[in-house]
Protein backbone atom coordinates (compact mmCIF):
# COMPACT_ATOMS: atom_id res chain seq x y z
CA UNK A 1 0.00 0.00 0.00
CA UNK A 2 0.91 3.63 -0.16
CA UNK A 3 1.10 6.30 1.76
CA UNK A 4 -2.28 7.92 0.44
CA UNK A 5 -4.09 4.45 0.92
CA UNK A 6 -6.40 4.49 3.23
CA UNK A 7 -7.98 1.01 4.74
CA UNK A 8 -10.76 0.00 6.92
CA UNK A 9 -10.89 -3.75 7.44
CA UNK A 10 -14.20 -3.23 9.58
CA UNK A 11 -16.79 -0.31 9.15
CA UNK A 12 -18.17 -0.76 12.18
CA UNK A 13 -15.01 -0.53 14.59
CA UNK A 14 -15.07 2.79 14.29
CA UNK A 15 -18.19 3.68 15.97
CA UNK A 16 -18.48 0.52 18.58
CA UNK A 17 -20.96 2.22 21.07
CA UNK A 18 -22.70 5.16 21.55
CA UNK A 19 -25.46 6.95 23.34
CA UNK A 20 -29.23 5.56 22.20
CA UNK A 21 -30.38 8.79 21.74
CA UNK A 22 -27.71 10.25 19.18
CA UNK A 23 -26.84 9.36 15.86
CA UNK A 24 -22.81 9.21 15.68
CA UNK A 25 -20.95 10.78 12.75
CA UNK A 26 -17.50 10.46 12.07
CA UNK A 27 -15.63 11.87 8.72
CA UNK A 28 -13.03 9.11 7.97
CA UNK A 29 -11.66 10.32 4.59
CA UNK A 30 -11.99 14.29 3.28
CA UNK A 31 -9.85 15.55 0.66
CA UNK A 32 -10.25 18.04 -2.05
CA UNK A 33 -12.32 16.09 -3.79
CA UNK A 34 -14.68 14.19 -1.56
CA UNK A 35 -15.69 13.97 1.98
CA UNK A 36 -16.47 10.84 3.49
CA UNK A 37 -18.64 10.25 6.78
CA UNK A 38 -19.82 7.23 8.63
CA UNK A 39 -23.22 7.62 10.32
CA UNK A 40 -24.60 5.09 12.84
CA UNK A 41 -28.04 5.21 14.13
CA UNK A 42 -29.97 3.83 16.52
CA UNK A 43 -33.25 2.57 16.01
CA UNK A 44 -36.09 5.58 15.96
CA UNK A 45 -33.42 7.76 15.41
CA UNK A 46 -34.06 10.59 12.77
CA UNK A 47 -31.56 12.92 10.11
CA UNK A 48 -34.21 15.16 9.82
CA UNK A 49 -35.11 17.25 6.49
CA UNK A 50 -32.35 19.27 5.35
CA UNK A 51 -30.32 19.90 2.30
CA UNK A 52 -26.90 19.60 0.62
CA UNK A 53 -24.87 22.10 -1.87
CA UNK A 54 -23.04 19.49 -3.25
CA UNK A 55 -24.08 16.09 -4.47
CA UNK A 56 -24.20 13.00 -2.07
CA UNK A 57 -23.90 9.81 -2.18
CA UNK A 58 -25.41 7.23 0.37
CA UNK A 59 -24.62 3.96 1.13
CA UNK A 60 -26.34 1.63 3.34
CA UNK A 61 -24.06 -0.66 5.28
CA UNK A 62 -25.94 -2.06 7.94
CA UNK A 63 -29.94 -2.12 8.55
CA UNK A 64 -33.04 -0.59 7.46
CA UNK A 65 -34.35 3.21 7.31
CA UNK A 66 -37.24 4.93 5.85
CA UNK A 67 -35.20 7.77 3.37
CA UNK A 68 -37.38 10.88 1.89
CA UNK A 69 -35.97 12.19 -1.38
CA UNK A 70 -37.32 15.01 -2.09
CA UNK A 71 -41.55 14.08 -2.30
CA UNK A 72 -39.95 10.29 -2.58
CA UNK A 73 -39.98 8.07 0.20
CA UNK A 74 -38.36 5.43 -0.18
CA UNK A 75 -37.20 2.21 2.11
CA UNK A 76 -33.32 2.00 2.34
CA UNK A 77 -31.63 -1.87 3.56
CA UNK A 78 -28.21 -3.05 3.65
CA UNK A 79 -26.72 -2.68 0.43
CA UNK A 80 -28.66 0.12 -0.69
CA UNK A 81 -26.85 3.11 -2.98
CA UNK A 82 -28.16 6.73 -3.55
CA UNK A 83 -27.24 9.40 -5.68
CA UNK A 84 -28.77 12.77 -4.57
CA UNK A 85 -28.36 15.77 -6.61
CA UNK A 86 -27.58 19.14 -4.91
CA UNK A 87 -30.34 20.97 -2.97
CA UNK A 88 -32.89 18.24 -2.96
CA UNK A 89 -34.23 17.98 0.68
CA UNK A 90 -33.96 14.59 2.19
CA UNK A 91 -34.50 13.04 5.27
CA UNK A 92 -33.22 9.53 7.32
CA UNK A 93 -35.38 7.49 10.07
CA UNK A 94 -34.02 4.65 10.94
CA UNK A 95 -35.90 1.66 11.18
CA UNK A 96 -33.13 -0.75 12.43
CA UNK A 97 -30.20 -0.02 13.69
CA UNK A 98 -27.94 1.68 11.17
CA UNK A 99 -24.45 1.85 9.36
CA UNK A 100 -24.57 3.98 6.66
CA UNK A 101 -21.33 5.89 4.49
CA UNK A 102 -22.55 9.26 3.53
CA UNK A 103 -19.85 10.72 0.62
CA UNK A 104 -20.08 14.25 -0.13
CA UNK A 105 -18.87 15.03 -3.39
CA UNK A 106 -16.81 18.41 -3.42
CA UNK A 107 -15.93 19.00 -6.91
CA UNK A 108 -18.71 17.61 -9.03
Amino acid sequence: MTSETIYFEKLEDLIESFPPDSILSRTIYQNGSIKTILFGFHPGQELSEHTAAVPALLHFIKGEADLVLGEDTKTAQTGTWVRIPPRIPHSIHAKTEVLMLLYLLLDD
